[in-house]
């Protein structure tokens, strides 16, 4: 059993406390401190990481690292180390890889594991332990792994690796960044090209990553708009400086604050903006937003910017579906957001979302509907009527273990006309453990329920 399964509950009260404003740099991407810990793991001698994102997430990560061999090391600041051992050199773990509530580092370490010859138990708090994981392991199955765990495909999970790994070519059922990183990874120990076959784009942190740390990586783009992603195996990767960049999923939460609240006027800094990510800065552009990005540079391989948002009159739009694998994290804010515009908002093509670390779609519309909103539940997405301007609020969200419900909830309670509470602020710290510090900086009335 996980020990994350009975933390406390920490409900939390937000709301509206005068304008927002001022400069703040949110933490580092996820997506990138992820893959910037388990590449130099596989790297052979010493990465250097600076900006990770030290949440529970990543930590759990670092955890399983070190578990399997490598080292990593927290050198304070968020600057890391990493000793790798290189790929097809890590250890058999002594006892199971509890990540807690990140299917991000189970899924991507999943692909890891498969490539050696090892076995490792996977498990996870009671919201990733019902979190599908059949999606990773039918690739990584025919690429030689096997499984062991309940009948559902969801953990606790014990993995034997290949011995080698096969060489695969693999189309996704769905649109998964996990998925194609996990068989890339597990493609790094086979001999020959491993492929995946993309119908829609998905962020392509692994792939930039993996030429930052010298493995060949191409893509083509074939008939009817498939990308085929191709890594060539048993390959030796070599120590990279890694810089990570403000997560764009963490930003939302302070910039669409600004645009809600009124007289609000936000900056948040080095923010990612690589387009396969930036789907709801485009989305609330459209809607009417004053957003704007200054200062456009490179860094670390990835697009980033300082994003500036000031309150705003919205206009509900129909998001485009396909939009949907480029803002997949957003949808709950942007239906905040579209509570406030004037009409409706639509947003189709959010399937995955019934299988995050909740079911994210009904979540947002509960969450919605305990803030006074007018939402209608689709079966692929929702249809938000907004107020023009303002909602009521006074409602209590259930959370559901979901830190994306939670910050959604106490965004729109810092605009609704009474304050929102949500049930248990805890899991924020999966992402964004300073939330509560960063908002309250800029002017937020965000304080324990109970306080």
């Amino acid at each position: 059993m996980s020990p994350h399964a009975h933390t406390p509950q920490s409900p939390w009260r937000a709301a509206c406390a005068g304008p927002l404003k001022g400069t703040v740099r949110v933490p580092g991407d996820k997506s990138m401190s992820h893959r910037a810990l388990i590449l130099g793991a596989l790297a052979v001698g010493r990465t250097q990481v600076h900006g990770l994102l030290e949440s529970d997430d990543v930590l759990a990560t670092a955890g399983a690292v070190n578990a399997l061999g490598a080292r990593a090391t927290d050198c304070g600041g968020g600057h890391w180390t990493v000793d790798g051992v290189g790929i097809g050199a890590l250890a058999e773990p002594t006892g199971a890889l509890d990540f807690g509530n990140s299917g991000t580092g189970c899924r991507l370490m999943m692909g890891v594991v498969a490539g050696h010859p090892i076995a490792a138990t996977f498990i996870g708090d009671a919201s990733l332990s019902r979190r599908p994981m059949r999606r990773i392991t039918t690739p990584l199955a025919l690429m030689g792994a096997t499984f062991a765990g309940p009948a559902a495909g969801t953990l606790p999970l014990t993995l034997t690796g290949a011995r080698p790994p096969l060489p695969i070519t693999y189309t996704l059922p769905v649109a998964s960044a996990q998925v194609k990183s996990a068989v890339l990874l597990a493609g790094l120990s086979a001999p020959g090209q491993t492929t995946v076959l993309e119908p829609v784009r998905t962020r392509d942190h692994t792939e930039n990553m993996l030429r930052a740390f010298g493995c060949h990586v191409s893509v083509e783009e074939g008939p009817h708009g498939i990308h085929a992603v191709h890594v060539t195996g048993e390959c030796e990767l070599t120590p990279a400086a890694i810089s990570v960049p403000a997560d764009p999923s963490s930003a939302a939460f302070p910039l669409v604050a600004a645009l809600l609240v009124e007289g609000s006027d936000v900056v948040a800094t080095d923010v990612m903006i690589n387009p396969l990510r930036a789907g709801l800065f485009t989305t609330l552009q459209e809607m009417g937003a004053d957003i704007t990005f200054e200062n456009e540079r490179e860094e670390g391989g990835e697009r980033v910017a300082d994003i500036r948002a000031r309150h705003s009159a919205l206009t509900g739009i129909d998001v485009p579906p396909e939009r949907a694998a480029s803002m997949i994290d957003e949808y709950p804010v942007l239906a905040v957001a579209a509570a406030f515009a004037q009409g409706k908002t639509t947003m189709r093509g959010l399937e995955e979302l019934r299988v995050k670390e909740s079911d994210r779609i009904s979540a947002t519309v509960a969450m919605l509907q305990a803030c006074g909103a007018q939402v209608r539940e689709l079966e692929d997405g929702m249809i938000v009527t907004g107020a023009g301007g303002v909602i009521a609020g006074g409602g209590h969200v259930a959370t559901g273990m979901d830190h994306r419900i939670a910050m959604s909830g106490l965004v729109a309670g810092l605009a609704a006309k009474s304050a929102v509470s949500i049930d248990d602020a805890t899991m924020i710290a999966t992402s964004f453990p300073a939330f509560r510090d960063l908002m309250t900086g800029l002017g937020a009335q965000i304080a324990p329920a109970n306080g």
